[in-house]
């Protein structure tokens, strides 16, 4: 692998906007390839844990952090001359976090959304976000997504990702500034394949969840990803993303990983609904962000609006947000009209 630092200016500085443990492991990953990284976090504790102990014992305990990483709670000192961005926040907040940010980012700044989601309310993807906020064009704007749960690539374990963009030129100098011996990064034009199957799998996740904590084995399992991933291509196609985006990291990669890994917090929700708890019950008692139950409403919404069939997300919504009993929701799945396995497009 060249060494990145030669292909980059010697001033290149990086701020990463969120503080969870998908935040704090990717400004980890930065400052010890050599980078400065300031880190924005809005929890104090947060700041003071990096600054004392070298550790984000909050959101990602037992990992030491590079001395090349600095915490602040202050967005703009963190933002202010930054040659990128780095945007991992939860997709309810990006609004708020991101409007903070307008008139303090620099004109030149790249700005890369690492948060995977569809806002409630406007139906928009995370850069779709961004770009509103900061008034920014889509040549300034990538998204990063792939099979990658935090703490496995803080402990160094090997993945592969994408980094998507409209602007060639931001995608390839991301892919370097990111690329390391564990972390290998592929390049994408389709950044709006890249951030649906990043979002919409974590709805497909919760099902998945339900489905195991119901105990009805890896067959059904495997269906329910299966056509789950046809429902994310559908979407994907009727928004204007590339199908074969979806065969790929952003899409079969990442799905595969969290609607079957453990540590999966969509899958974790899912399954413990499948179990007969109550969902407000299980939200009231964890800090992270299961992001799929925000987004099954929001894909719900936008495929009602632009009439694309998806049983699967609709389903998991109804019993996210109508109490649908999840063998009843199951039973309904089962028994739709049968019909050939392909679409026609």
């Amino acid at each position: 692998m060249p060494n990145n630092m030669d292909i980059l200016p010697a001033d290149f500085r990086i701020g990463v906007v969120g503080g969870g443990s998908w935040g704090t492991t990717l400004a980890d990953l930065l400052a010890a390839k050599g980078f400065a990284v300031d880190l924005w976090a809005f929890e104090p504790e947060v700041v003071q844990q990096i600054a004392e102990l070298r550790e984000n014992r909050l959101f990602l305990p037992g990992v030491t952090l590079s001395p090349n990483l600095a915490a602040s709670t202050d967005l703009a000192r963190v933002i202010s001359g930054k040659s990128l961005v780095v945007v991992v926040v939860p997709s309810h907040v990006i609004r708020g976090a991101t409007a903070a940010m307008a008139g303090v980012l620099g004109p030149e700044t790249m700005v890369v959304s690492a948060s995977k989601g569809i806002e409630n309310g406007t139906l928009l993807t995370m850069t779709g976000v961004l770009k509103e906020t900061l008034k920014l064009s889509d040549q300034r704007v990538g998204v990063l997504s792939g099979p990658s749960f935090a703490v496995e690539v803080a402990r160094k374990l090997p993945t592969v990702v994408t980094v998507a963009s409209h602007n060639p030129v931001l995608a390839q100098r991301v892919q370097h500034v990111f690329a390391a011996s564990y972390f290998r990064v592929y390049t994408s034009e389709d950044t709006v394949g890249v951030e649906l199957g990043g979002s919409v799998k974590n709805v497909i996740a919760i099902a998945a969840g339900i489905i195991d904590g119901l105990g009805l084995g890896l067959n059904t399992r495997a269906a329910l990803i299966t056509r789950g991933m046809t429902e994310i291509r559908r979407l994907g196609l009727r928004l204007g993303a590339n199908p074969r985006t979806f065969t790929g990291l952003a899409g079969y990669g990442d799905l595969i990983l969290t609607c079957t890994g453990d540590i999966s917090r969509n899958h974790t929700v899912g399954q413990k609904i499948g179990q007969g708890r109550r969902l407000s019950d299980i939200l009231t008692q964890t800090r992270s962000v299961a992001e799929g139950v925000r987004t099954a409403k929001s894909v719900y919404d936008l495929s009602r609006r632009l009439g694309v069939e998806m049983p699967i997300s609709h389903g998991t919504y109804r019993v996210l947000y109508e109490d649908l009993p999840p063998r009843e929701a199951l039973y309904q799945l089962m028994t739709r009209d049968l019909k050939q396995e392909l679409d026609d497009d």
